[in-house]
C-alpha cells in the first residue's frame, strides 16, 4: 500500500464505511456529518487552546480529514478534483492584512 496516494486513502476510508454499513444506517447522511466535522473542529480547537501535545492535534486533524474525505464519498464529488481547483482560484486572489492578521479572499463589496 502507497500511504502517500489519495486513491489508498480513500479506499481506506471506503473499507471503513463498508466494515460499519454506513450507507444503510445514516453514516452517509450529510446533515449527520456535517455535526461530526463540527464535533472534530472543536476537538481540535480544544487542543489549541488548552495547549495540548502536537500530537493530540495531528490525530484530530486526522479525524477531520477522514470525516471530510468520507463526505466526499457519501456526497459523490471527487474532493482531488475540487482540491485543485479551488488552490487553483484561491492562488489567484489578493491578501489583506485584517485585524492584525492575514487573509486571503474575494473581498467582495469590500474596499
Amino acid at each position: 500500500m502507497n500511504q502517500d496516494s489519495y486513491k489508498e486513502m480513500l479506499a481506506g476510508i471506503q473499507a471503513f464505511h463498508d466494515k460499519h454499513d454506513f450507507k444503510n444506517n445514516g453514516g452517509e447522511d450529510l446533515v449527520y456529518r456535517i455535526a461530526l466535522m463540527t464535533e472534530e473542529l472543536g476537538e481540535i480547537s480544544s487542543c489549541v487552546t488548552k495547549g495540548k501535545s502536537k500530537e493530540d492535534l495531528a490525530e484530530e486533524s486526522a479525524d477531520l480529514l477522514i470525516l471530510l474525505m468520507g463526505t466526499a464519498i457519501s456526497a459523490d464529488f471527487d474532493l482531488k478534483d475540487a482540491f485543485w481547483k479551488k488552490l487553483d482560484k484561491i492562488m489567484q486572489r489578493e491578501s489583506r492584512m485584517v485585524n492584525g492578521k492575514i487573509r486571503v479572499s474575494e473581498f467582495k463589496g469590500v474596499k
